[in-house]
């Protein structure tokens, strides 16, 4: 089915013509409020730097109580917000319910469901339980047929086909980037493609004239961060001042501030 997009306004986001949601995906209160201080209106959470601040793996349903943790001190924040939640944490689709409600709960208006090559009807049967648990909460399903297979196109759209049919929202194919293949799959699709930023592959404009409506950029942000750092402390050790963006301690101390006074506002009304 393809997606209503007056369930919420997030789910509208993704039905604007020409223009996709750019989701930029943050990982923990900072970034989230100076992505949004920015002008996004929708935020994105990243399961891999969830995992790498706890020293836990990534995709290996080990971060549960830590991605609600943050859903939670993220969910009541001004600006609308998708978790990241692996494959649900669980191969029970009841549990991906609760999850989902739970998620639901703090304000969290939609969550990304991975199938990690497993059994696509197992992952339809979660989808399904997630949409039957919570209907408004925006399901973005995906494959991983390019991220972590060969990139079979038959049965990437094999897998899609089950998911759009199970409820999904949007449909999200991470790794995927020749042209032509997104074009197809777009022509393909009922719902929403969701395609992973890649800097080797179309910007976002023209993944805009390709069709896509959600632009994702997962982990990327993260790992630039961490690699700023390591150049940063590189320069300082040989004598350089660090180039690029350097917030200053007042300014970090104003998001943190932004935080608290949306808290109360929120509390109050």
């Amino acid at each position: 089915m393809t997606a209503d997009p007056t369930v919420t306004s997030f789910a509208g986001l993704h039905h604007r013509p020409g223009e996709p949601l750019l989701l930029p995906n943050a990982w923990d209160h900072a970034s989230a409020a100076a992505l949004a201080a920015r002008g996004f209106p929708a935020i994105g959470t990243t399961s891999l730097a969830v995992a790498a601040a706890v020293g836990l793996p990534d995709g290996e349903a080990a971060t549960r109580e830590r991605t609600l943790d943050l859903a939670t001190a993220l969910g009541s924040e001004p600006y609308l917000l998708s978790v990241d939640a692996e494959a649900g944490f669980s191969e029970d689709p009841d549990d991906a319910a609760e999850l989902a409600r739970q998620l639901w709960a703090v304000g969290v208006a939609g969550i990304n469901l991975e199938d990690g090559l497993g059994p696509s009807d197992r992952h339809a049967a979660k989808i399904s339980a997630v949409k039957a648990a919570v209907p408004e909460l925006f399901v973005n399903a995906r494959t991983d047929t390019y991220w972590s297979g060969d990139g079979d196109e038959r049965e990437t759209r094999r897998r899609l086909d089950v998911y759009q049919q199970a409820g999904a929202d949007g449909l999200f194919v991470p790794g995927l980037t020749d042209p032509d293949r997104i074009a197809a799959l777009v022509r393909h699709l009922g719902a929403p493609l969701n395609i992973l930023y890649s800097p080797a592959g179309p910007t976002v404009r023209q993944l805009a004239d390709l069709g896509v409506r959600r632009v994702s950029l997962g982990s990327l942000l993260y790992r630039r961060a961490l690699g700023a750092a390591l150049d940063a402390v590189a320069d300082i050790a040989e004598g350089r001042a660090p180039a690029g963006t350097t917030p200053s301690y007042a300014e970090v101390r104003a998001l943190e501030r932004s935080v608290s006074a949306s808290r109360s506002a929120n509390s109050t009304g």
